[in-house]
């Protein structure tokens, strides 16, 4: 056991050791701060859509952003009461090592001049968009995974979501300000993907057991968290809006969203479970889906009433979705969602995307007056009719399933292969960390001896 335990910690200790020299070294050769904040014109040959003027490092927006990512993603993943603040710690780890593979790899994509990659404020709220990502696919096997291959997945989907990314925005034109196919639906639907790959029979039992327990001791995460939500979300989803006067309309919707599917939660819960009052988590997920649905329509909708409709409506099916769909995944399909991202993100992502379509097929001069160049400037400029506009973000739908599903599944095979896996005790060795709010009636100073019912994987 202390040679298997010893192991485990240099592997992870090695593993950070190579990925950050690999960083510091592709930096090195290929990574330079790019002139955009200069008063200089930007220059032709990069692709200058993909980012804003660097006015005053755009730094509350910036802020905002990063704060997103880092904080309310980190509580997000704490609030299981077998996992606790450990998880967060984790978190942190994957978004450090993420938004510096994401800087490089996006800029091969986006910001590549003669030799070089020119990075700046945009790039760096890009790189926090693909971090959110993978953030939303490591809450689908949570204490299912070691750190070390969370390391690996991040590797791997930072790179496809990225690919993903390109293709639909930059090849396809297709409009998706606020993500809900690039990151809410891409991260979800790869994380179940890899869940799928990594499922063992003789540990559905236990894995179904503590899927989704949340101790009310750790409700006070999903307090801070939520509440972090609705202060920094509509900013994440208005960024790459932020030179536009559509901005506004992203920021209200979503705030409308929001608070729209937050009272569905309070209508639909004393409906579902035996309780008058939903808890924490229950509004923490409703929040999260309200604004997961104005990923795509956020800067689309023109009437705050439209908002409010979407809004309740995904607020009633994640709670359904939770309470009947998710038994289906367990049973049937054989995916086990630890931190139900399928219906936090992959559902409502998916519904915001066909909102999205919906709304392009209503797109007129008349309706969006000179904001239709903002939004739609593809049609505006007369290179597309609406009709084409919502065939490519219909099709992008399929098309970010398709990659994420693939791209999961290979991913889920790497991580199983034989040098990653170790026995069962040596696992839950190393998966110790996540253990730091002991499980309610155990004996905390039993040194990690009594069971504490992590899953693991062998």
């Amino acid at each position: 056991m202390p040679e298997h335990t010893a192991a485990s910690r240099l592997r992870l200790s090695g593993l950070c050791f190579l990925l950050q020299i690999l960083n510091i070294l592709l930096f090195a050769v290929f990574v330079r701060y790019s002139p955009e904040g200069s008063p200089g014109p930007c220059p032709p040959q990069l692709n200058c859509s993909r980012r804003n003027q660097d006015s005053g490092f755009q730094q509350p927006r910036f802020q905002d952003v990063h704060v997103q990512v880092l904080l309310s993603f980190g509580l997000l993943v704490a609030f299981l009461s077998r996992y606790g603040a450990g998880s967060a710690a984790i978190s942190i780890l994957i978004t450090a090592f993420a938004i510096q593979w994401a800087v490089f790899i996006q800029g091969m994509f986006y910001f590549f001049l003669n030799g070089k990659i020119y990075v700046g404020a945009q790039s760096m709220v890009s790189a926090d968009f693909c971090t959110a990502a993978v953030l939303i696919s490591i809450g689908a096997v949570l204490g299912r995974v070691s750190p070390v291959q969370m390391l690996l997945l991040a590797l791997l989907e930072v790179t496809l979501c990225t690919l993903n990314e390109y293709i639909l925005l930059s090849l396809m034109g297709v409009r998706d300000s606020g993500r809900s196919l690039t990151v809410h639906t891409f991260g979800a639907y790869f994380g179940l993907m890899v869940s799928r790959v990594l499922y063992q029979p003789h540990k559905d039992k236990r894995k179904r057991e503590e899927q989704r327990d949340k101790g009310h001791q750790t409700d006070v995460f999903a307090v801070v968290g939520t509440i972090y939500l609705w202060i920094f979300w509509p900013s994440f989803t208005s960024t790459t809006t932020v030179h536009h006067n559509a901005e506004n309309w992203a920021v209200l919707n979503t705030y409308f969203s929001l608070a729209a599917s937050t009272m569905s939660t309070f209508i639909l819960s004393p409906l579902l479970y035996e309780e008058t009052t939903p808890r924490m988590v229950q509004i923490q997920d409703a929040t999260l889906a309200g604004m997961a649905m104005m990923g795509m329509a956020g800067e689309m909708l023109v009437t705050p009433f439209g908002a409010l409709i979407a809004g309740f409506l995904v607020g009633l099916i994640s709670p359904l979705g939770f309470r009947f769909f998710t038994p289906v995944l367990h049973s049937r399909l054989k995916i086990q969602d630890t931190c139900g991202v399928h219906n936090t993100h992959g559902l409502p992502g998916i519904l915001g995307a066909l909102l999205g379509t919906l709304l392009t097929l209503l797109a007129t001069a008349d309706t969006y007056g000179y904001r239709l160049e903002l939004v739609f400037p593809l049609v505006a400029q007369g290179s597309r009719t609406v009709t084409d506009q919502a065939l490519m973000q219909l099709g992008a739908l399929p098309l970010t399933l398709l990659l994420a599903t693939l791209g999961g599944g290979l991913t889920g095979a790497v991580l199983k292969i034989k040098v990653l896996r170790c026995s069962p005790d040596a696992q839950n060795k190393e998966n110790a960390v996540f253990r730091e709010v002991p499980e309610e009636g155990s004996d905390p100073s039993a040194n990690g001896k009594e069971e504490l019912g992590i899953s693991t994987l062998v």
